[in-house]
């Protein structure tokens, strides 16, 4: 019996039970036998996969290293530094970023509302910066745009101008929900995306809508709520579907209802329901050959090459490395941001260390490092990926290795 594997399992089973779950209720949850439940548990098995191990440990709502027993302190330093960046944001997000005007709107003169070319200015900068991982300079400027944006929608604006405004508070909000979602500030991402949600409705935009429900549904994913994530992405894509059936087959209409099929194939893919996230899948890829590339539809990338990242990101969820790397022979992310170009790369490496591929999965991680060194450096699976690696290579640790693993804070 392996003495890891035996430590693995006990902290399996403490997690476990103290969800209140018995074996085989946990078995259901991970589509495993309660056998293999108990051997894992009782070190008998190993899980030698870490695409199994994390989704156990997504089940058990903790994260892989904890089930390793491994120090994550640098992890948590890690988010620590990320997370000081939004400290503005998330203190902006709390209450009412306007309260003063609304409750005493005599206590203070008029909000000088009147330049809302100078926030429009500020605003054509955010999605690229989002989609760039450029996060401490995001924060701040978010945290500026909403405040200044909840004040002007409230003053006077010159015609035309309030709708702008709203215009540009909903898409304010949305970019500030995908962003939080990225370095796990979920709470605060899901406020911004209901936020967005509400002005989307009260203006009279249903798309703006739809995006924001697009947002909140991955919060729910980044949550491991898949319940909740389904829901959401079920609910929004009838309603797109019923928009469509009614004549509007505008693209930003189907940029959206292709966006909730991948939502709803990757949720599928979590849960091992192999079939169903195939068809969203395809329901995805039809959709997305009728919008075409280039397109950035409400900041969400869709089109023919996102969803063939989905289709390699979806196999490596179910566990099929060796599906993943033949899809990926015909992928060329190019044209998509850096971000979603490096999310690929992550789920690429940890494809090529699912077979033991170490230099290949390395060479994934210093790509994606390149494109965004802030996101990739703290990303749970990346991270997760390095030291795996490491681990593989035992006495035998490559010097670039070494210095990826250092700049990870993995070793």
């Amino acid at each position: 019996m392996s003495a890891d594997a035996s430590q693995v399992g006990e902290r399996i089973a403490y997690y476990r039970k103290r969800l209140g779950l018995s074996q085989i209720e946990f078995a259901g949850l991970i589509d495993r036998s309660e056998s293999w439940v108990s051997q894992v548990e009782r070190g008998v098995r190993a899980i030698d996969r870490l695409s199994v191990l994390q989704m156990v440990a997504d089940k058990l709502n903790v994260s892989v290293a904890e089930l390793r027993g491994e120090d994550d302190s640098a992890s948590e330093q890690h988010s620590e530094q990320q997370t000081h960046a939004f400290e503005a944001l998330r203190l902006t997000l709390t209450g009412h970023p306007a309260s003063i005007v609304v409750i005493a709107p005599s206590s203070m003169d008029a909000p000088d509302t009147s330049d809302i070319e100078a926030l429009r200015d500020d605003h054509a900068s955010v999605w690229a910066m989002v989609h760039e991982s450029r996060y401490n300079d995001l924060a701040p400027l978010l945290s500026r745009l909403i405040t200044g944006l909840e004040h002007a929608v409230r003053g006077t604006v010159p015609d035309g101008g309030l709708t702008e405004a709203r215009e540009l508070l909903t898409d304010t909000y949305q970019a500030a929900a995908a962003a939080l979602a990225k370095i796990g500030e979920m709470d605060a991402a899901w406020i911004a995306a209901d936020r967005a949600a509400f002005v989307a409705e009260a203006i009279g935009s249903p798309l703006a809508l739809a995006a924001s429900l697009f947002r909140m549904a991955h919060v729910f994913l980044s949550l491991s709520r898949l319940p909740q994530a389904e829901k959401v992405a079920i609910s929004a894509a009838n309603a797109l579907q019923a928009r469509i059936d009614s004549g509007t087959t505008d693209s930003e209409t189907l940029s959206l209802y292709g966006a909730f099929q991948l939502v709803l194939a990757v949720a599928a893919a979590r849960e091992n329901q192999r079939t169903d996230a195939n068809k969203f899948l395809d329901t995805a890829r039809d959709v997305a050959a009728q919008v075409g590339e280039g397109r950035n539809d409400f900041g969400t990338e869709f089109g023919p090459t996102n969803v063939a990242l989905h289709a390699v990101s979806i196999a490596v969820e179910l566990g099929d490395a060796g599906l993943a790397l033949e899809l990926s022979k015909d992928v060329n992310p190019a044209n998509l941001s850096p971000e979603r170009q490096a999310r690929y790369l992550i789920d690429l490496a940890l494809a090529h260390d699912m077979r033991r591929h170490i230099g290949e999965a390395l060479r994934c991680l210093q790509a994606a490092e390149e494109l965004t060194p802030e996101q990739t450096r703290t990303h749970r699976v990346a991270r997760e990926v390095v030291r795996d690696l490491v681990q593989l290579s035992g006495a035998h640790l490559r010097t670039e290795l070494r210095e990826l693993a250092e700049r990870f804070s993995v070793i």
